[in-house]
Formats: C-alpha cells, sequence, structure tokens
C-alpha cells in the first residue's frame, strides 16, 4: 500500500467531510466527484450553475446522484449568503465588491467554507495558482501567525529509514522563492500543522542550511537563525531547531557529532524547512529522478481553513488522492 492509498483510508475513516468543488465544468472534476463519493472519502458538494454541472456530468456519464448541488445562479441564494459573510466580520472586499466576485464559483465555494457550510475546497484544476491563493486571502484568511501561505510536500523514499519510516515533509517546495525571517518562520509554522493534521505526527521541524550549528557563516545562516527565534517565538510549543545540515537533522549518528547540545530536533526532524525555493524544488526533484521517490501535496498552507491548489495536469487518480488529503487536513 502507497502513502496515497494508506492517507485514503484515513480519510475514509474520518468522517464525511464536506468538499466544495466549484471547477464544474471539467469532466475530471465530476469524475473525481464520484470516486470521492462512492469510495466514502467525503461529500462532494458541486458550486457551479446547475446547467453546467448538468451538462458535464452527461459529458462524463457521472450520475450526480448523493451530491450536493450548490447553483451559483441563484440570485437569492448568492445575496443571502453574501449578506452573511460582510456581516461575519471586517472583509478586504466591499458589499458590491463580494457579490461580483461571488458570481465566479470558487469564490462562491470558499464564502462558503468561510460560512462553515463545507469543511474544505478542492480547486485548481482549472483555476490558475495566482487565483486560487488570491480567493483565499480575501475569503478565507490566513492563520493567526502567518504570513504567506506556503506548500509542503510529503516525499516517500523507497529504501529511506527516517523517523517516519521512508516519508518526511519538505516545505515550502512551490509559492515562496527567497523568503524573509518572518515568512520562512510561517512556512515552518505551517507546515507543522499540516503534518499534526495529515499524518498524525508530532512535527519537529528542522531548520535546513549548507551549515550546522555556526559552522558556516553569511546572511542566508543569519536569516534561518532569526526564523527559528520567530517560530518559538510565535508558536514556544513548536519543536523547532537548527540551523542544520541535511544528514545532521535526519542521522542521530552524525546528530550526535555535528551538534554539540541538547536538541529534540537533530537528527530526528520530520518536517524540513528549506531556506529558499531553489533547493526545496531540486531537492524534490533529485529524490524523484535518482532515488525514484514519490512527492505528494496540494494542499495549500497557512489559511484558517483548508484549501487546495490542484495541479492542472491532474489524473482523476491525483485528484482524488488529493481530496484525501484535503480531507485529513480538515479534522
Amino acid at each position: 500500500m502507497n502513502l496515497i492509498q494508506k492517507l485514503t483510508e484515513e480519510a475514509k475513516a474520518a468522517g464525511a467531510r464536506r468538499v466544495a468543488m466549484p471547477e464544474c465544468e471539467a469532466v475530471k472534476t465530476l469524475q473525481a466527484a464520484r470516486r470521492v463519493l462512492d469510495d466514502g472519502i467525503g461529500t462532494p458538494v458541486l458550486v457551479s450553475p446547475a446547467d453546467v454541472i448538468s451538462a458535464t456530468a452527461e459529458q462524463a456519464g457521472v450520475s450526480l446522484e448523493g451530491m450536493e448541488v450548490v447553483d451559483t445562479t441563484d440570485a437569492d441564494a448568492l445575496e443571502e449568503r453574501a449578506a452573511r459573510f460582510m456581516a461575519a466580520g471586517q472583509r478586504m472586499l466591499s458589499d458590491k465588491g463580494i457579490r461580483r466576485k461571488m458570481k465566479m464559483p470558487m469564490w462562491y465555494a470558499m464564502v462558503m467554507e468561510e460560512l462553515g457550510e463545507v469543511d474544505c475546497t478542492f480547486c485548481g484544476h482549472t483555476n490558475t495558482t495566482g487565483d486560487v491563493l488570491m480567493c483565499a486571502q480575501m475569503t478565507i484568511g490566513l492563520a493567526e501567525g502567518v504570513d504567506v501561505p506556503s506548500i509542503l510536500a510529503l516525499v516517500d523514499t523507497p529504501g529511506f529509514e527516517g523517523p517516519e519510516g521512508s516519508v518526511i515533509c519538505f516545505t515550502d517546495c512551490g509559492l515562496n522563492p527567497e523568503p524573509n525571517a518572518s515568512e520562512l518562520a510561517s512556512i515552518a509554522i505551517s507546515a507543522a500543522d499540516g503534518v499534526r493534521s495529515i499524518m498524525g505526527w508530532e512535527p519537529r521541524v528542522g531548520f535546513l542550511s549548507f551549515s550546522t550549528d555556526g559552522s558556516g557563516a553569511g546572511q542566508s545562516i543569519e536569516r534561518v537563525d532569526e526564523a527559528i527565534k520567530l517560530v518559538h517565538e510565535r508558536r514556544p510549543e513548536l519543536a523547532a531547531d537548527g540551523e542544520f545540515q541535511l544528514d545532521a537533522a535526519i542521522d542521530p549518528a552524525v546528530a550526535a557529532k555535528k551538534v554539540g547540545r541538547e536538541s529534540d530536533v537533530a537528527g530526528r526532524a520530520n518536517v524540513l524547512v528549506f531556506p529558499d525555493l531553489n533547493a526545496a524544488n531540486i531537492a524534490v526533484k533529485l529524490i524523484q529522478r535518482f532515488a525514484k521517490g514519490a512527492a505528494y501535496g496540494h494542499t495549500l498552507n497557512g489559511f484558517k481553513r483548508p484549501v487546495a491548489d490542484s495541479s492542472r495536469g491532474a489524473t482523476v487518480e491525483e485528484i482524488v488522492g488529493d481530496i484525501a488529503m484535503l480531507v485529513l487536513s480538515a479534522r
């Protein structure tokens, strides 16, 4: 059983989470929704014009039985939700602005999530990452202590025997090219919360560098050290430490030689925070190409509520796996 199969089984046991799926003009969205419902992973809530949903379902050969349809062209329902959304707190949009935006299904779906009508939102199969991020920031908002959204990857490497077996978390793997210290702290906090929800781990966050505990010097090390201090200030209960070279972060024997102090993380890190996107992207692709490993994860970290930004080239199988992870993040 691979990692996604394992997570899918756990999602089935997590209860019938309501998953908003707004990109119903895409055949794969409805095919995946059918699988999600039939396999007991979650309860799809299709958020789009009703005629679009019906036409796509017919094209896909998919029955809508058991799925909830939210017709975004229902003016009365849109008005009622928009009014509740605006009344619930300070918003970045005007009354007129949110009503205009909610004509777009993705915005409608995330307003529903912010109102507590669904547990999570799956999108990105037809919308761009930039559009997904903007919508989530203006409707759901970032979690406390978080400056920027980020993406974690659950990396499963054959033959790797780490603190959690063959799986470890990398971050940030998709959004922030050159994070400053505050952003790096946000990325670490978000990843820690993400792996706790998705994997059930107690996170141990290792900040990576070319240096271990001051063995090197430079601005990048100063930035990492400042980020660690910020994590301790914002979330003192989190086990976060560094700066560590990769081997010192995950190998107890190396950590014993290189880290001359007590550490709850050194040699046992299960969340690796890369200093920038260059390093994280290269690391993931090295593992995929040379070690035949796999990397999973399209859940956006850092938002108050779970949102997934899928790949536009994802298969139905991959979408179902992404939704399983999304459901777990909503636990």
